[in-house]
């Protein structure tokens, strides 16, 4: 009580807090991880439309890591929440409902808004509460949106972050498979790997000290939940965000080179044949591989110490060899040879 007490102060001026309540043990066997698959369908339309947006914050009790749960705070059940699709010039309709048993209040601010706030303050609700605003999609790009109740970085680093990307008229180039991934931090009182349900430490969030890194929501959502899957082939566009709430992401697939990156989440500038992307918190970015090479690419920040807090993901892709391309021995001639 005393933790929670202590990371929700300034939460109290904006939105009031109910009783706590326990966690039930459903809940917790409930995964947190947004399949990376869940990208809306490119928009066909040449018009623009009106799209209503519905977010509901929740907080439950995940797993975390094997073994180890967390109370996380989310939009719509998962982290990161929904992937929303829109077109540029579209009037975008946001009703967002704060769930009736969360302890705090929250909020939205998307990144994709020209006004103040990117509609935060518009949509602080208490518990029970819904709130509403619409804004016009102005700019086209891919822009993250996240719970901006102060302590802000709290609510975020908690799994309350997720992405809209507003395509321009005439939509991107069609590509084979897309994918929607997010990468966060979070900070608790036990190391990596404890056991049972982990406590929010609100020192080690301020002092910018993560104990576990992830994509998606949770340590091996991205290699043994979902794991994104393609075939030699197939052209991949990755649309990848980092919530944070403080690090940055050195963006890179291992054994693969991104053939195109729209610069900084636009959609207008690209760079092709790139190794390793900048991603800040709060940015995101556009990359596109084409597989020539089957196996297990791995994806991770290159900030490689954070592998060992959970941060990596697998693009599993499958087809016929290349040995024009790449040409090593196989796991049974290694063993063979030694």
């Amino acid at each position: 009580m005393k933790t929670f007490l202590k990371a929700t102060t300034s939460a109290l001026a904006l939105a009031a807090v109910i009783g706590l309540g326990s966690a039930t043990s459903a809940a917790a066997a409930e995964s947190i991880v947004r399949d990376p698959a869940e990208v809306p369908a490119p928009i066909t339309r040449s018009e623009p439309a009106t799209v209503k947006v519905e977010l509901e914050t929740i907080e439950r009790v995940a797993e975390l890591n094997d073994g180890g749960t967390y109370r996380f705070w989310t939009f719509n059940n998962q982290v990161p929440g929904p992937m929303v699709r829109v077109r540029v010039g579209d009037t975008v309709e946001v009703t967002m409902k704060n769930a009736d048993d969360s302890w705090v209040g929250h909020n939205v601010d998307f990144h994709a808004v020209t006004g103040p706030g990117g509609g935060a303050k518009a949509t602080i609700a208490a518990p029970g509460e819904a709130k509403s605003f619409t804004f016009k999609a102005l700019k086209p790009g891919l822009y993250v949106y996240h719970c901006a109740t102060p302590t802000v970085a709290q609510h975020i680093a908690n799994g309350m972050y997720g992405m809209i990307l507003v395509e321009p008229e005439g939509g991107l180039p069609k590509v084979d498979k897309e994918f929607y991934v997010m990468q966060g931090e979070l900070y608790t009182k036990e190391p990596i790997g404890t056991q049972g349900e982990l406590t929010e430490d609100y020192d080690r969030l301020i002092d910018e000290l993560p104990t576990h890194y992830v994509f998606n929501g949770k340590v091996g959502a991205l290699t043994k939940d979902k794991p994104m899957t393609a075939k030699v082939g197939e052209t991949a566009r990755l649309y990848f965000g980092v919530g944070g709430p403080n690090k940055t992401s050195s963006f890179h697939v291992i054994g693969e080179i991104f053939d195109k990156v729209y610069d900084l989440g636009g959609v207008k500038a690209t760079t092709e044949d790139v190794q390793t992307v900048t991603v800040a918190p709060g940015g995101a970015t556009i990359a596109e591989i084409k597989f020539e090479v089957p196996g297990t690419y791995v994806v991770v920040d290159h900030a490689l110490s954070r592998l060992e807090k959970g941060l990596a993901g697998h693009i599993k892709v499958d087809g016929p060899e290349n040995p024009e391309v790449f040409n090593a021995p196989k796991k049974e001639e290694l063993a063979d040879n030694h």
